[in-house]
């Protein structure tokens, strides 16, 4: 038992949940992180850090997850951060079924389970905070992000209503929609695309090959891309203030993004997103 306010951090092999949990704890929160792997893991553990297997994909870890996080806390959890996902590339006729489901088990099924799991443990203790951190791409298109792109968007949905649900009951959700942040995301999408797009027999294939050149590089360069700290500044506001946003826009692509949606017909928001990517 701990008298420090206690969170469940999902994803935090690198990027943006490595460096909150490891910022949540210098800030005096009990920090419980998760990982796939296990010198993932171990890292973690060797920073201090209650760590934890999880994949989304795997209900089974989920529960076992949830069952040793309330173990150690005595049965309550002040705040959830939904973190873990990745990018499946790819133009939408090329993907295949199988690669959007899986997409989907990672980013959106698998957070809808660990949350419902979580719900009514804040429910008892009558508070708690859920972030998701979810995408500037979950509010706006992009090309070649389909399957990224459905996840987040069903993510919006789902967790807003679920917002308004939980009105009155001491329980906050908040969505935090970063836009480019350094990290390991590119590397990660393309493995994805070499597991799941048969780049050669693709009519795209020469936009494939620009991508994958991309990718290989760390992805987009841009003075615009932030660190995972950025990511961070929001994250203490959603968890500690009393007042929390529904939505955290997170560098200035993302804002802008947002902005230009207000004015801009449909046919020429998209013309100009199209030409962003």
């Amino acid at each position: 038992m701990t008298s420090s306010r206690t969170i469940l951090i999902t994803g935090c092999s690198s990027g943006i949940g490595a460096h909150c949990a490891r910022a949540l704890q210098a800030d005096g929160w009990r920090v419980f992180a998760t990982a796939r792997r296990d010198e993932d893991i171990a890292a973690l553990k060797a920073d201090g850090l209650s760590a934890y297997y999880l994949d989304y994909r795997e209900p089974d870890s989920i529960k076992a997850l949830v069952d040793n996080v309330l173990a150690a806390t005595g049965g309550r959890l002040d705040a959830l951060y939904n973190n873990g996902a990745y990018a499946l590339p790819g133009a939408v006729e090329d993907l295949p079924i199988e690669g959007l489901r899986e997409q989907f088990d990672t980013n959106f099924f698998g957070w809808h389970e660990l949350t419902r799991h979580i719900v009514p443990v804040m429910r008892r203790q009558g508070h708690g905070r859920i972030v998701h951190c979810s995408s500037i791409l979950g509010l706006v298109p992009m090309k070649w992000r389909g399957a990224y792109v459905a996840s987040k968007f069903a993510l919006e949905g789902l967790m807003l209503v679920q917002r308004m649900e939980l009105e009155g009951s001491g329980i906050h959700v908040s969505l935090i929609e970063p836009g480019p942040i350094a990290s390991r995301f590119t590397y990660n999408a393309l493995k994805q695309i070499e597991k799941y797009i048969d780049v050669e027999n693709s009519v795209h294939r020469e936009d494939y090959q620009k991508q994958i050149a991309r990718l290989s590089q760390g992805g987009t360069k841009s003075r615009a891309k932030l660190g995972p700290d950025a990511v961070y500044i929001v994250l203490r506001h959603a968890l500690e203030n009393p007042r929390p946003k529904p939505h955290y826009l997170v560098t200035r692509p993302a804002k802008f993004a947002v902005f230009v949606r207000r004015f801009l017909s449909s046919r020429a928001l998209y013309r100009m997103l199209a030409g962003q990517s």
